[in-house]
């Protein structure tokens, strides 16, 4: 196939720009501080009291109810993404879908702007349905890359998606920077209004520049063929045959165990971190934003520092290699007690996140069967995968600290998951060396 038009490949990477800023404003930067802020009662002197809350008749430590509803959101995408797959895949209409999960998560966004100290329930709900609709456009948007792309240009247009929504979600954090840490120049008294207003721009910019992708991204192609079963059951069906082909290949089986465990720990430090600081440390939400964008600025060296470094030394060598370092960063932010430290911590946090993230899908990709025409299967089933490790990692977390009402204790189950990951990875490297001496002999 050739690769579609300058216009349709510019049109596809704009859902980057236009969704990535519900990935730095809500998941990671002002959502999370802001929560934390009206959840937490302090007395006249500014001492924190507590961070209970009521939900539904139930009373949770505030960042275990958070860590619950982001868990019970990846649940539902990971339930659905094999169902939608297959029902775009067979009708074509992978647009449709992408559209209606994207307006979606745009308009929980905006919905946002209601969310105060006396609308818990809504704000909840809101965050719950703004992941699902980012996770669930996510699936159809990457599904177009192979049908806009020939295989030689796939790695130069999503490197063009990439860039994109690193520029634009940037630009708007930077936007509503001005909004949150400096009020006073726009008139602003309530201490609310900043925050609010960031969740309904992040809404409104999500939709608005979407509408260049939607109307340059051509329809679909509908394969009108199903393998097996129905168009309910075919996806769970392709899921369970990669499955069964993994487990005729040690080496993948090794390392999507290994994934699956380490991911649990990668992914729960990304989406805790900004609660961490807040109320283990105490920080402003100044400071915390600030913070969480230079992460988020050093994770692009740190991803192509890893692919250097893979090159030299080895895939699954470097993994395990910065695995372990994950391990020890965890151990050392149990002893994290002041912002100096925190923002070490973080700096090399942000260098190795993006380094493992890209780093883990490329060495997947290279594992994958040689010649294999299932590769969407195999990255379905890679997605899932790393969608369920985020529930359990974040159930994990909040259970703990709901259990033991301290959130450091939390950070002790990551280090669990990120020595199995670890041990594992020993063991596919085993048996990845096992295999080419075979090849040798």
């Amino acid at each position: 196939m050739l690769t579609a038009s300058k216009k349709v490949i510019t049109g596809w990477a704009m859902y980057d720009w236009a969704n990535s800023a519900y990935n730095l404003v809500i998941t990671s930067t002002i959502f999370p501080a802001y929560y934390d802020a009206i959840t937490t009662v302090k007395d006249a002197a500014g001492k924190v009291l507590s961070h209970k809350v009521m939900f539904l008749g139930i009373e949770y430590e505030s960042a275990s109810l958070y860590n619950y509803a982001i868990a019970f959101a990846y649940l539902l995408i990971a339930f659905l993404s094999p169902i939608l797959s297959s029902i775009a895949d067979f009708k074509g209409n992978k647009k449709s879908f992408m559209q209606f999960f994207c307006y979606l998560g745009s308009l929980a966004c905006c919905l946002m702007y209601w969310f105060t100290k006396d609308t818990l329930t809504l704000g909840i709900a809101c965050a719950v349905i703004a992941a699902v609709g980012y996770c669930g456009s996510l699936v159809f948007y990457n599904a177009y890359l192979p049908e806009i792309a020939a295989e030689e240009d796939q790695d130069e247009v999503s490197a063009k998606g990439f860039a994109y929504g690193y520029i634009g979600s940037v630009l708007l954090q930077i936007i509503c920077f001005f909004f949150v840490l400096k009020p006073e120049w726009f008139g602003i008294t309530d201490g609310t209004f900043p925050a609010r207003l960031s969740f309904l721009l992040v809404g409104l910019w999500w939709a608005a520049f979407s509408q260049i992708t939607f109307a340059t991204l051509p329809k679909s192609i509908a394969t009108g063929v199903l393998k097996q079963g129905n168009i309910i059951t075919n996806g769970f069906i392709e899921l369970k045959k990669v499955w069964h082909q993994a487990g005729q290949l040690p080496v993948l089986k090794r390392y999507l165990i290994a994934f699956f465990f380490y991911s649990m720990g990668v992914q729960t430090v990304m989406l805790a971190a900004t609660l961490f600081g807040s109320q283990v440390l105490q920080m402003a939400t100044s400071k915390l934003i600030i913070c969480i964008l230079l992460i988020q600025i050093v994770a692009i060296v740190g991803a192509y520092l890893m692919a250097k470094l893979s090159d030299r030394f080895g895939n699954f060598n470097v993994l395990a290699f910065v695995v372990l370092l994950w391990t020890a960063l965890c151990v050392a932010a149990y002893f994290v007690t002041n912002e100096m430290q925190f923002y070490i911590l973080a700096s090399i946090v942000g260098l190795i996140m993006g380094g493992i993230q890209s780093l883990s899908r490329s060495t997947y990709a290279k594992i994958i069967p040689e010649g294999t025409h299932e590769t969407a299967s195999f990255f379905s089933f890679y997605d899932v995968t790393e969608k369920i490790a985020i529930v359990i990692g974040m159930v994990s977390f909040g259970m703990v600290q709901q259990l033991t009402g301290n959130m450091r204790n939390s950070i002790l189950a990551l280090v669990l998951f990120f020595v199995i990951g670890f041990v594992v990875l020993l063991f596919t490297i085993k048996k990845q060396k096992e295999n080419v001496d075979k090849l040798n002999f």
